[in-house]
C-alpha cells in the first residue's frame, strides 16, 4: 500500500470572497475580497461606519453576508453560525471585555464548554490545558484568580486564553481577531501583548488587528487592509506604508493634525481641595482627598487605568454626586448636586459611553441635541417644546460639526442609526453650541463663560464659521471623558481641534482618557489617578511614558501625598 500523502495545507488559512451585505439602502460592504495567511498579521483599518465590524461580525457568524463565500483552511465556512467558526479555529477578542467578574479565571474559561446533562464537570482536564496553553504563550494567569481582582491587562490575558485554550471544543483558535487590543492598556501591559502577539504568531497564529493607533499598526502588522464607505480601497505591506498614507486612505483626504496655540492660562475655573466620595459597595474611597486646579484657557488631563476613580471625578463635576468630604466650588461658588445648576453655570460634559449615557438612541437627533437644555426658553415656552427653534438650532449644529447619516430624515434621523463617531460629533457640538436665545432677547454670553473670560468681550473668540450669534462663546468648563473612544483618526483630529478651540476661546477642559498620545497631544498638564488618589498635576514637558505608565500601576511615591500639591 503506497505511503499516504498528507494534504497540502492551504496558501490562505482564511480567505473572503466578494462580501457584500445591506442594512436596507446602506451598503456596509460592498463586493470585499481578502485572504489571510498562516503566521501573519492583517490590520484591518477604517473609519467608524466604514464597514469594519460588519465584516467581522460575517465571518464570525454574527450576520449573514448577501453575496460573497469564506473559507477557512480550505473549507467553506457555514454563513451565521457561531459555532461553525469557533470549530473552525476563529475566536475573537472584544474590545470590551466579556468576563464575569464573580467568576475564577478557570470558570470564564469553562464557561459555555460543557454541556448542561453533563452529569460531572471536567475541572482537572480544563485546569491543565488553561496552565498548559498560558505557559505555552507566556499568557501565565492563576486559574483560580477572581477576574474582579484582576488588573486590565491580566483580564484580556484571561480574554485571549478563552480564544486559545482548545478544552470542550475539538481546536483551540488558530485565527485571532482582536478589535482595539490595547484601548485600556497602561504603556507597560501594550508591550507585554506586542511581545506575547509576536509569540503568538512565531507559532503560526494569524491575526486579524483592528485599531485606529496608525503606530501601532505599523509596528505589529505584516499587511494593512484600508476599508472606506464599505468598499476595500487599498491592501498594502505594512513596510511601505506611514501614517499620513494610512490616514489619507481611510478619509479619502490629507487629515490636519490639531494644531495647539500658545497662551497663557487665565482666572481659576474648578477647585477641588481634599475632594473625597465614598461607595457603600467599595472597599476604599473612589475619590480619595483628591486636589486640583482647572483655570480657563488650559487643557488638565487624567490619566489612569479605568476604574481607579476618574468616572466618579466626571460625575462629580458635571453634579451627578456630591462630596462626602472636602470642597468644590465653579468659579468662586459651590454648586448643588444638581445637573441643571452645573449646565446653567457653564459646565459641558462629554461622557465616556455615548450609547448609554450620552444619548438616547430611539430619539430623533434634534431631540438629542437639544436634551440637556430642552426647558430653556430658547426651546421651551409655558412648558410646551419650541419644535422650529429646536430642529433650526439642530440643523445648525449637524452643519457646524459635520454630524453625517442625516442625508435621508434630516434632524428627524433616529440617533441610534448614526455611527459612533457622528454619535459622538452630535455630544461634542451640544457641549460646545450656546443656546440660542429667544426672538428679542439680548445676547448675552452663558453666565459661566462671563465669569471665567472676563465678560462678554471674549465671547467672540468663540464663534465659528457658520454659527452666527446663537451659537457664540464656549462654556466655562468642559468635562471630556474618553472623548475620542473608539474613533477613526479623522474624527479624533476633529474632536481634538474642536477642544483646543475651545481652550483657547477661554474655557477650561477636564480631559479624562486611557490614551496617553492624546494626552501628550492635547495637555499642557497631566496628573494620574490610582485607587481614587490623584498625583500631583505637572506640565506635559515633565512627564515621559514611562513615567505615567509607572503612575497608573501606583508605582509613584507617596501618592496619597502628592495629590494635595496637585495645584
Amino acid at each position: 500500500m503506497p505511503e499516504r500523502i498528507p494534504p497540502r495545507e492551504p496558501a490562505s488559512v482564511l480567505r473572503l470572497t466578494g462580501i457584500s451585505k445591506r442594512f436596507g439602502a446602506l451598503v456596509a460592504n460592498d463586493t470585499i475580497s481578502l485572504d489571510l495567511a498562516r503566521g501573519e498579521v492583517l490590520a484591518l483599518l477604517g473609519e467608524n461606519g466604514a464597514g469594519k465590524s460588519t465584516l467581522v461580525s460575517i465571518l464570525f457568524g454574527h450576520y449573514v453576508a448577501d453575496e460573497g463565500d469564506i473559507e477557512a483552511f480550505g473549507e467553506p465556512l457555514p454563513p451565521g453560525d457561531p459555532a461553525a467558526a469557533l470549530a473552525a479555529g476563529i475566536g475573537m477578542v472584544h474590545q470590551h471585555f466579556t468576563l464575569a467578574d464573580n467568576l475564577s479565571v478557570l470558570d470564564n474559561v469553562m464557561l459555555g464548554t460543557e454541556p448542561l446533562w453533563q452529569p460531572f464537570s471536567r475541572r482537572t482536564q480544563a485546569r491543565r490545558a488553561l496552565v498548559e496553553t498560558g505557559a505555552r504563550f507566556g499568557l501565565g494567569v492563576e486559574p483560580d484568580a477572581l477576574v474582579a481582582r484582576l488588573s486590565v491587562g491580566e483580564r484580556q490575558r484571561v480574554e485571549i486564553l478563552k480564544a486559545l485554550v482548545s478544552f470542550g471544543r475539538k481546536q483551540g483558535a488558530k485565527i485571532l481577531i482582536l478589535d482595539e487590543p490595547t484601548a485600556v492598556l497602561t504603556p507597560q501591559e501594550s508591550e507585554s501583548l506586542f511581545a506575547t502577539l509576536a509569540q503568538l504568531v512565531a507559532d503560526g497564529l494569524s491575526v486579524i488587528f483592528i485599531s485606529h493607533k496608525l503606530d501601532e499598526v505599523l509596528r505589529v502588522s505584516d499587511r494593512i487592509a484600508v476599508l472606506r464607505a464599505g468598499r476595500l480601497v487599498a491592501t498594502l505591506p505594512a513596510a511601505q506604508a506611514d501614517k499620513a498614507m494610512l490616514a489619507e486612505l481611510m478619509v479619502g483626504r490629507a487629515v490636519p493634525l490639531a494644531q495647539r496655540r500658545t497662551h497663557a492660562p487665565g482666572a481659576i475655573v474648578c477647585e477641588l481641595r481634599g475632594a473625597t466620595l465614598l461607595r457603600a459597595d467599595a472597599p476604599r474611597p473612589v475619590l480619595d482627598a483628591v486636589s486640583l486646579t482647572l483655570r480657563a484657557g488650559e487643557v488638565l488631563a487624567i490619566a489612569g487605568v479605568a476604574g481607579n476613580g476618574q468616572d466618579a471625578l466626571a460625575d462629580v463635576l458635571c453634579g451627578l454626586h456630591a462630596l462626602d468630604g472636602g470642597t468644590l466650588t465653579v468659579n468662586g461658588a459651590a454648586l448643588p448636586a444638581r445637573p441643571q445648576a452645573w449646565v446653567e453655570a457653564g459646565v459641558a460634559r462629554i461622557p465616556e459611553d455615548r450609547h448609554a449615557v450620552g444619548v438616547v438612541g430611539d430619539l430623533p437627533v434634534w431631540e438629542n441635541a437639544v436634551l440637556e437644555r430642552f426647558a430653556t426658553p430658547a426651546f421651551a415656552r409655558f412648558g410646551v417644546v419650541r419644535r422650529a427653534s429646536a430642529q433650526a438650532h439642530a440643523r445648525a449644529l449637524i452643519e457646524r460639526f459635520d454630524v453625517r447619516g442625516t442625508e435621508g430624515r434630516g434632524v428627524e434621523t433616529p440617533t441610534r442609526a448614526l455611527s459612533g463617531g457622528n454619535m459622538q460629533k452630535l455630544i461634542l457640538g451640544r457641549a460646545l453650541m450656546t443656546t440660542p436665545h429667544p426672538p428679542g432677547a439680548a445676547a448675552d454670553p452663558p453666565r459661566g463663560l462671563q465669569a471665567a473670560a472676563g465678560g462678554p468681550a471674549r465671547v467672540e473668540v468663540g464663534m465659528r464659521e457658520g454659527v452666527g450669534a446663537e451659537g457664540a462663546g464656549v462654556p466655562a468648563l468642559i468635562v471630556a471623558n474618553q472623548p475620542t473612544w473608539g474613533l477613526d483618526i479623522g474624527a479624533v483630529a476633529y474632536v481634538h481641534q474642536q477642544l483646543l478651540d475651545a481652550c483657547a476661546a477661554g474655557a477650561a477642559v477636564l480631559l479624562i482618557s486611557e490614551d496617553l498620545e492624546e494626552i501628550f497631544a492635547l495637555a499642557d498638564r497631566i496628573a494620574v489617578m490610582h485607587h481614587g488618589q490623584l498625583t500631583a498635576a505637572q506640565p506635559t514637558s515633565a512627564w515621559t511614558l514611562a513615567a505615567i505608565g509607572l503612575a497608573m500601576t501606583g508605582g509613584v511615591a507617596d501618592t496619597a501625598q502628592v495629590s494635595h500639591a496637585a495645584a
